[in-house]
């Protein structure tokens, strides 16, 4: 194709959605006021943006759990003014979610890109699993109405509970709550300290489980 054609193709798509994916792997995030990154996602902006760092070592509000025995984490920054804000991760693919008013959904720190100031969110770590896992384990719930958008490797396939997934290739979760179990019969082998040891188990009736084809904390 010519260069006027290689542009019209692959030219950003007109939308009214805030979140809009311009391809697999980006995100266009229509910012009319304040919007939340993940931290340096920015890959492109138009309009009049300012990206400021919202990082916090205790989490809460303003920003994502830094693990203390780690010191590991994953800031945010927030994209205050009106324009578009491009945003990726390292190549790994977008998915778009909208939350209605009573929805929420849980979502590994590594795996949240972006999501509206409309969202309230609170940041935890699963103690059990903190110091067995590279980078340590934060997850992030997020609680309607708005959108937010995550990433993964690869495809993601979603899940019924009752179901057990490996935490490293665990992405998100919603009406339900894990249960960590360890693989004691991994415990002399060698990589014992891969979240092949461990499990999340998720029960109940209800609920989903978001997981990935890649071990992402390994």
């Amino acid at each position: 194709m010519n260069l006027d054609q290689f542009a019209a193709e692959n030219a950003p798509t007109a939308s009214d959605e805030p979140f809009q994916c311009e391809n697999s792997y980006t995100l266009d995030v229509d910012v009319d006021g304040t919007a939340m990154a993940k931290a340096g996602s920015m890959v492109a902006y138009t309009g009049d943006l300012s990206f400021t760092g919202k990082a916090s070592a205790e989490g809460g509000i303003k920003g994502f759990l830094k693990e203390a025995t780690t010191g590991e984490g994953t800031p945010i920054m927030s994209v205050e003014g009106e324009g578009h804000a491009y945003l990726a991760d390292a190549g790994k693919k977008v998915q778009v979610v909208e939350l209605g008013a009573d929805e929420s959904i849980t979502v590994n720190g590594e795996d949240v890109l972006a999501f509206q100031s409309s969202l309230s969110y609170e940041i935890s770590t699963i103690d059990s699993l903190a110091g067995a896992l590279a980078g340590g384990f934060s997850n992030v719930f997020l609680e309607g109405p708005g959108y937010a958008a995550l990433t993964t490797h690869g495809d993601p396939i979603v899940l019924d509970p009752p179901v057990a997934t490996d935490p490293s290739a665990t992405v998100a979760w919603g009406g339900t709550s894990p249960e960590i179990e360890v693989n004691r019969s991994l415990s002399d082998m060698v990589g014992q300290e891969s979240g092949e040891r461990y499990q999340m188990r998720f029960d109940g009736p209800d609920g989903f489980v978001v997981v990935q084809p890649y071990e992402e904390h390994v």
